[in-house]
């Protein structure tokens, strides 16, 4: 939504501006269809030059998660807090055995089919399953600093290739402004061509050569490049969850009583996502 309203806000105050000012709009609109062309063909070129079928299908997905927003919310973080907890329970109570079935086909587990939406996503799933099939084949006797620079690895590995859109949406940006001056010269090569016409003639394409830059830089700093910036708020806020998953296995491992595994769970979660204490502690106990 707020994509959306920011767009139009944009659109309205730069061109509605001009207008008011003074400025006609007519010129700018009959070149700005010969400009866009230029410069959206180029970007498009680009893109294709620079990045895998993968990489630009990734990029598409990354502008839906600017427009939906963070995926999680607090219910997912309850959720994942209450699931981590019981498997760690498992663990402790009824030892490897019983939770591995858990681990090797989180599919068929009754335990993870309570939170649907956590078993939904792949990446969040796996590495709840991956570290503590760890646990399970070790019997217990993995060193816990092992376990959590697996856990770093593995969310760092995962964060580094969700920040693939966000990468390629800033080097578009970046680029923008570029080829919007290269639109600007073909539009000066052919007013060039044309010295000979009468001089309000020439203003004409030397004024719709000029949209050429204009377009470049409303689009690198007007809306591509807010893009990615909110790409990169999405992406780090989504984040937080597999933080939170490390938190509780690394703190329940290293046999913290469960007061003090709840707030390492709830201290890395935005206010605004953040359970409250009492209402995760209930929750584990079933209240």
């Amino acid at each position: 939504m707020f994509p959306a309203i920011g767009f139009v806000v944009l659109i309205a105050m730069v061109f509605g501006g001009f207008a008011i000012t003074g400025g006609a709009l007519g010129p700018v609109m009959h070149a700005l269809p010969h400009e866009m062309l230029i410069i959206g063909g180029a970007a498009l070129g680009a893109l294709i030059i620079g990045n895998s079928g993968r990489e630009l299908k990734a990029m598409g997905g990354g502008v839906m998660k600017v427009i939906k927003g963070p995926k999680y919310k607090k219910q997912d973080y309850l959720d994942v807090i209450f699931l981590v907890s019981k498997l760690m329970k498992m663990l402790r109570v009824e030892g490897p055995i019983a939770l591995e079935p858990h681990v090797e086909e989180p599919k068929s587990s009754a335990l993870f089919a309570e939170y649907p939406r956590i078993l939904a996503d792949h990446a969040l799933t796996a590495l709840i399953a991956d570290t503590l099939r760890l646990v399970v084949v070790s019997s217990g006797t993995l060193d816990v600093h092992a376990v959590e620079e697996v856990m770093d690895n593995t969310i760092k590995t995962h964060h580094h290739e969700v920040q693939g859109p966000q990468t390629t949406l800033q080097g578009l940006a970046d680029a923008l402004p570029a080829l919007g001056i290269v639109a600007a010269v073909l539009g000066v090569v052919k007013t060039m061509g044309s010295i000979d016409k009468p001089p309000s003639i020439l203003g004409g394409m030397i004024g719709s050569a000029l949209v050429g830059t204009f377009l470049g830089v409303l689009l690198a700093y007007g809306i591509v490049g807010p893009l990615a910036t909110r790409l990169q708020q999405v992406i780090d806020a989504d984040a937080a969850i597999y933080h939170t998953v490390k938190q509780i296995i690394i703190a329940s491992l290293h046999g913290h009583p469960q007061p003090l595994v709840i707030e390492a769970a709830r201290s890395g979660i935005a206010h605004h996502n953040q359970p409250g204490f009492a209402e995760v502690f209930d929750g584990l106990r079933g209240r």
